[in-house]
């Protein structure tokens, strides 16, 4: 590339639309890894004689199919990017590498865990989460170790959806395979559950590990009626439990949840390549206001920006087929963990997801053992 040319990095966000909270915390992600390599002095792209700057484009996606196909097809051509970042949720994500794929383009995927992302036969996606089907298998082998008897699993999982049903199958695969017993699969429509129907099934089952897994406020009423009740198991686990907004809307309602998180501070492995921990909070922050938590959706963003950074910079190209051929090769650790994908298809395969539990306030990290911050307590209420 010519002296003084900067690397264009694109993105459509939800700056409108349902998921306008977390496209704006994605949005301020990006900007604050944009900001850290520019004031590092830029990225270097093959044999420039000087790192080029960072220019971060975007454009409102409105959260709708619809409109992240249009805009896409907007930072592809009429902005040129050289690096396309995905947008926020699954939907909008699998939209977004439809038209990439079209256009030859690499996508860096950190806001879509589903696992269809990886199925389509996309050649350009690179996974920067860890799939689904792996977000709770070891919670059958956690809850052995503090209750050894422990064998009945019930699930309650959300329709329609492919993201329930992965995250379902893969802990009751690790689950039967380690002896388990599945004593209930209840399946509700998403838009119109029948909360006081699916408790008594529940509690009929009698279960000694629940796994709830549906939209967020799925997951968040589920927990909310399942502590009012007097429903008596053993431990349960939401998905939403990961995320600081099930503790907000809960308040002491969420304690003995269990639920996977993606990253937790803390937690992660030394790092090879990019900013500390500390330096990537801090950073943060700055686009946040230190009076606001840092929430996943930028802490995934501003990782999906070391990544594609780190790729460009082992391929010495923009090229989209060589970033995208660095990216299959590479193993290496940023501060969110561990990055290596299955080089056919883009999966993230090099880390895994930690589970947490709320306890009193906050989150406790119970595995993996390595990390973990104490134990799970058992039963939950």
């Amino acid at each position: 590339m010519r002296s003084g040319e900067s690397v264009r990095v694109g993105i459509p966000v939800s700056l409108s639309g349902q998921f306008r909270q977390q496209g704006r915390q994605v949005l301020l992600g990006l900007m604050a890894w944009a900001e850290d390599v520019n004031r590092s002095g830029g990225m270097q792209v093959g044999g420039a004689a000087a790192p080029a700057p960072v220019t971060l484009v975007h454009y409102d996606d409105a959260s709708s199919v619809d409109r992240v196909k249009a805009v896409t097809r907007q930072l592809v051509h009429r902005e040129g990017v050289d690096l396309l970042m995905g947008p926020y949720s699954s939907v909008l994500a699998k939209a977004a590498i439809e038209v990439a794929e079209e256009h030859g383009q690499v996508m860096w995927n950190h806001g879509g865990a589903s696992e269809d992302i990886y199925e389509g036969g996309y050649s350009g996606v690179v996974g920067i989460l860890t799939p689904p089907s792996e977000y709770l298998t070891a919670l059958p082998e956690v809850l052995e170790e503090v209750r050894p008897e422990a064998r009945r699993l019930a699930l309650v999982r959300a329709i329609p959806g492919e993201f329930p049903e992965a995250v379902s199958r893969g802990v009751q695969q690790r689950g039967e395979a380690l002896g388990w017993e599945t004593v209930l699969v209840r399946e509700y429509d998403a838009a119109k559950p029948d909360w006081n129907a699916i408790v008594t099934e529940v509690a009929e089952a009698d279960p000694d590990l629940l796994v709830g897994v549906g939209r967020i406020d799925n997951d968040v009423a589920l927990a909310r009626r399942l502590a009012r009740s007097r429903v008596s198991m053993g431990a349960v686990a939401v998905v939403a439990a990961g995320i600081k907004r099930f503790r907000d809307e809960l308040g002491v309602h969420a304690e003995g949840f269990l639920g996977p998180s993606q990253w937790e501070p803390g937690s992660a492995e030394p790092v090879s390549f990019g900013p500390t921990e500390q330096a990537v909070l801090e950073a943060l922050r700055r686009h946040l206001g230190e009076d606001q938590p840092v929430d996943y959706p930028m802490v995934q963003s501003y990782a999906a920006g070391l990544v594609a950074q780190r790729c460009v910079e082992e391929a010495g190209s923009l090229d989209p087929k060589e970033v995208r051929g660095a990216a299959g090769k590479l193993e290496f650790t940023t501060f969110y963990g561990r990055f290596r994908i299955d080089s056919a298809t883009g999966r993230q395969v090099g880390r895994s997801v930690m589970l947490v539990q709320w306890q009193g306030e906050r989150k406790v990290v119970v595995w993996p053992r390595e990390r973990a911050e104490g134990v799970l307590v058992y039963p939950w209420r």
